[in-house]
């Protein structure tokens, strides 16, 4: 059994190429179709009512490219809408970012001493220190909303002093503790092209945890389990889809992407329900 058809894969806006880039790297046969919606970035900073009907409505327009599996590369959208998703799309699998960053979170600590830096909803929800907890009840979980990271990815500000001084006013008062974290999630799939950046402020000894390569694995094996692999033995297709500015979107996305984008390849959709 196999299926050639896409995956899909949704965010707020350009940071979940984070996933996507890990996704080409371990599923080079698939077909992808990347979903940003750009017009109402940022979803960190809205209720979970809002989110959830932003989440839906673009998940809604990637069944019409006829998918086999949802991916929801935002970590908002994760914590507050992976639930209503998953039973509005079944059987359709849809797979979130929340549960595989934990997952990673967990396994890199030694100390069980877990700081998770994400947006304001991301925070607010609590989905974060839930999942670590379910894998591990004896944890120590610390957050920090982080949101004008979110701000610089997206206008492609990856170092320098502007990024720096943000990050040491987030993440100083983390590390100041005399039993500080010694993993840090990046909570958020914006947060990975500023890595640099984070882990010069938080220190040597703090592991960065990026959620996109444990997401791409359990992409992988609800793939297998599924029998829902693709059948081909060639390089697959990657389409991108933006609610705004494919130009912008092209320029910027090209930093997560690691390759350059064409503002040419980057379709421009309304996914707000007439």
């Amino acid at each position: 059994m196999s299926d050639p058809r896409p995956i899909g894969v949704f965010d707020s806006g350009i940071g979940g190429i984070t996933v996507l880039k890990a996704l080409r790297a371990r599923l080079p046969h698939e077909d992808l179709v990347y979903l940003g919606d750009t017009a109402r970035l940022p979803y960190g900073t809205k209720s979970a009512e809002t989110v959830t009907a932003y989440a839906t409505q673009a998940t809604r327009h990637l069944l019409g490219h006829d998918i086999k599996m949802a991916v929801i590369a935002c970590n908002t959208a994760t914590s507050v809408a992976l639930g209503p998703l998953s039973m509005a799309l079944a059987p359709l699998p849809v797979i979130g970012v929340v549960g595989p960053g934990a997952e990673a979170g967990v396994k890199a600590s030694r100390t069980r001493h877990i700081a998770v830096i994400a947006t304001e909803a991301t925070v607010r929800g609590g989905a974060y220190p839930r999942a670590i907890h379910a894998l591990d009840p004896g944890a120590h979980v610390v957050q920090e909303p982080c949101g004008i990271f979110v701000a610089l990815a997206e206008e492609g500000w990856v170092s320098g002093d502007v990024v720096e001084a943000a990050a040491r006013r987030y993440l100083e008062p983390i590390f100041a503790h005399p039993n500080p974290p010694d993993t840090l999630v990046l909570g958020c799939t914006h947060f990975p092209v500023l890595a640099g950046t984070i882990g010069k402020v938080a220190g040597p000894n703090v592991t960065l945890v990026d959620s996109a390569e444990t997401t791409a694995k359990a992409v992988e094996t609800e793939l297998s389990g599924r029998d829902l692999a693709s059948p081909r033995k060639t390089r697959g297709r990657t389409r991108f889809l933006a609610t705004d500015s494919p130009e912008r979107f092209a320029r910027v996305g090209g930093i997560f992407f690691g390759e350059p984008i064409s503002a040419d390849e980057v379709e421009l959709v309304d996914i707000r329900p007439a």
